[in-house]
């Protein structure tokens, strides 16, 4: 096909036409012809060659254009597309580094397979711009809930008609066992909008709790104008979900707010979750108090925090334990995923065993270690003493409340506990010493024989080593898996080194190595101590 007067016109109707059906600028379509032009007019010419094809945007004429550039004499490799400035003298007056001769060459007629060749490299063209056109759309739209039209479902997955493109509801984003049919109207959340080689893909979700929370901020206007927040959401997709709520004006129930008149509000979120019912919560700063009543419906007696941890254990009567835990412990687990704590639920009956064990295992101790008889280790339990450490530096002011305790006793009492703790820590230095521990470590302020010997036993056995040690490596902590909270030991867990403390003496050991400058420390100090007043 040549480029005659004939189809000149025909080559901007054609990009017009595919630019409004794939919705892009037309500009791009006719970038992508005169691209297909140029390679054909390279395979007639020559590939070496330097062909570039204008088309006038108005009357549609192809114009084809060899281009020289000038090049320094050392770097002319190519012989059709650049030469030196003394053969360009010949074609212009004072040539430079980087000037072009622009000729301009008949214009070439496609052959059948130059012709294939062109519809390709447009067809190419025309994905990409509408590929970047999709993506701009759509990337600005995550985290927002949109209307589409299901076209067909592919290995459980569900390809859904978003208007300008395609969105992919995956497998485990459906909710429970739903299913679709073409044509069907479907409401998704746009999880996520990547780039990827066969084009941007759309993830949508219907599991995600973000979905349920955009559906409450379209059912209840307090939420949409801010009035109300919902703070959290942990959903069982299908089964059941608790989403918690704080109000910021004391004139509005967030509760009833959300619920509606005759549960109007709710019911209509509930209707578009397949039923899903839903426990709405009232948001507390107070953990154990917002942990209560993200229990609901379950009564709880007592709730004991271990903030470090991340840890709260909740003590409920013997006949709520299965109401707490709920069916295949659904209640317990969405609770802990709208607090953000482990929980731990015991009945009162176990409560109370293990306070015995523990009142009975710290009498034992008292017995053995202090030579006490049973009565008089069970006084000091009760009076809140819990090991040794507590008993032989105590004020003996503390120790002269106990019943028949007189300022003898309490002395007596301080030098036993004192000698057994003192035999204890040179067993544990001599172990450390055998394993190998340098005076470094052992001569570090902070640490007790115990820890040198657990730190020894861990391969710890410098100043070095430990300088190098992570503070969760020494106070514990917890890591989540797989969307499950899993322990990690400390070394010094149990001596209960918090972290700010693990970390307090790690910082020490680098200074005095000289791995760190405290006033390195000190100006960043400083720095976040600004950031946090022109924040506050």
């Amino acid at each position: 096909m040549a480029i005659t007067s004939a189809n000149q016109l025909e080559l901007l109707q054609t990009a017009e036409a595919v630019a409004r059906e794939k919705m892009i600028d037309p500009n791009l379509v006719v970038e992508a012809m005169e691209e297909s032009l140029a390679r054909a007019a390279k395979s007639r010419y020559g590939s070496e060659m330097d062909i570039r094809v204008h088309i006038d945007r108005k009357t549609g004429r192809a114009t084809f254009t060899r281009v020289r550039t000038v090049v320094e004499d050392e770097e002319l490799e190519n012989y059709q597309a650049e030469l030196t400035v003394e053969q360009a003298k010949q074609y212009m007056a004072d040539p430079q580094i980087g000037d072009e001769i622009k000729d301009e060459v008949p214009p070439v007629e496609l052959g059948r397979i130059a012709a294939q060749s062109a519809k390709q490299v447009i067809l190419q063209k025309v994905r990409e711009a509408e590929r970047d056109r999709q993506y701009d759309e759509f990337k600005d739209r995550v985290g927002t809930i949109i209307n589409g039209v299901v076209k067909r479902e592919e290995y459980g997955n569900v390809i859904v008609d978003i208007g300008r493109g395609e969105g992919i509801l995956r497998r485990n984003e459906k909710i429970g066992r739903e299913t679709y049919r073409p044509n069907d109207r479907i409401r998704c959340y746009i999880k996520d909008v990547r780039r990827e080689v066969r084009g941007p893909q759309v993830f949508l979700s219907r599991a995600a709790p973000e979905f349920m929370a955009e559906l409450f901020k379209m059912e209840v206007p307090e939420i949409y104008d801010g009035i109300i927040e919902i703070k959290a959401v942990a959903r069982d997709p299908g089964s059941r979900a608790k989403i918690a709520v704080i109000s910021y004006d004391g004139s509005i129930d967030p509760v009833g707010a959300c619920v509606g008149m005759r549960g109007s509000r709710v019911q209509a979120v509930v209707n578009e979750l397949q039923g899903e019912k839903i426990d709405i919560i009232p948001w507390n700063d107070d953990a154990p108090t917002f942990l209560v009543n993200a229990l609901q419906p379950a009564e709880v007696s007592k709730v004991v925090l271990d903030e470090d941890a991340g840890k709260i254990e909740v003590v409920v009567p013997d006949e709520q334990l299965s109401l707490a835990i709920g069916r295949r412990g659904q209640n317990v687990r969405l609770a802990s995923q709208l607090t953000g704590l482990d929980i731990d639920i015991l009945t009162e009956a176990e409560e109370s065993e293990r306070r015995q064990k523990e009142f009975a295992a710290r009498t034992q101790l008292f017995m053995d270690s202090l030579d006490l008889d049973e009565f008089f280790a069970q006084l000091l339990v009760s009076e809140g003493f819990t090991n040794l450490e507590e008993v032989a530096y105590v004020d003996v002011d503390e120790l002269l409340v106990i019943d028949g305790v007189d300022e003898d006793t309490a002395t007596e009492l301080q030098a036993r506990a004192r000698d057994v703790l003192e035999e204890a820590n040179r067993k544990a230095m001599e172990h450390a010493r055998e394993l190998g521990v340098e005076d470094s470590l052992v001569d570090f302020e902070g640490l007790t024989p115990q820890m040198i010997e657990a730190l020894a036993e861990d391969g710890v056995k410098s100043l070095e080593d430990f300088a190098t040690c992570a503070d969760w490596e020494l106070a514990g902590g917890w890591t989540t898996v797989n969307g499950e909270r899993v322990k990690d030991d400390g070394v010094l867990e149990k001596f209960d080194v918090s972290l700010e403390e693990a970390q307090n003496l790690v910082m020490t050991a680098r200074i005095q190595l000289g791995w760190v400058d405290p006033a390195d420390l000190e100006s960043e100090e400083e720095v976040d101590e600004t950031t946090e007043e022109s924040e506050a």
